[in-house]
């Protein structure tokens, strides 16, 4: 999808009812989250190519910053709540009929950072990509 009325209209249908989307919630990063996806492991190198290398469309308004591209639509909202920054990150396949909500997370306090949220998402779309690319090799088998 990338008609950008048509990815609005989305994003406004999930944000009105996201527990219904995302049943699990939206997952807040802090210490023990950076230490399930991985990300405290500074010694290792990930021998995958980067997700975020891959070229993104984006889209800016004063509420959000949207990335668009051919797999996925990422929705950036910076908010302030009971008065301190919190970045909530809402990542869908870009499905052509309609985007699919596949996870949400937030970050707040010392978590906050440009480079931590990009590398937490960076975590999410490769794990997507993977998830994905087993569900066609499933698919394909059958």
């Amino acid at each position: 999808m990338d008609d950008l009325g048509q990815i609005e209209e989305c994003y406004k249908k999930y944000m009105n009812n996201i527990y219904a989307w995302i049943p699990e919630g939206i997952t807040h990063v802090d210490l023990h989250t950076l230490q399930q996806l991985g990300l405290l492991d500074l010694g290792r190198k990930s021998t995958k190519e980067s997700a975020l290398t891959r070229y993104f469309h984006v889209i800016e308004s004063n509420e959000k910053i949207t990335l668009v591209n051919e797999q996925f639509i990422i929705w950036i909202v910076p908010e302030k709540v009971h008065k301190s920054a919190v970045t909530y990150t809402f990542i869908a396949l870009n499905h052509p009929q309609q985007p699919h909500l596949e996870v949400a997370f937030s970050s707040s306090g010392i978590y906050n950072s440009s480079r931590l949220v990009l590398r937490v998402l960076e975590k999410y779309l490769q794990d997507i990509e993977d998830t994905e690319s087993t569900i066609q090799k499933f698919t394909k088998a059958s």
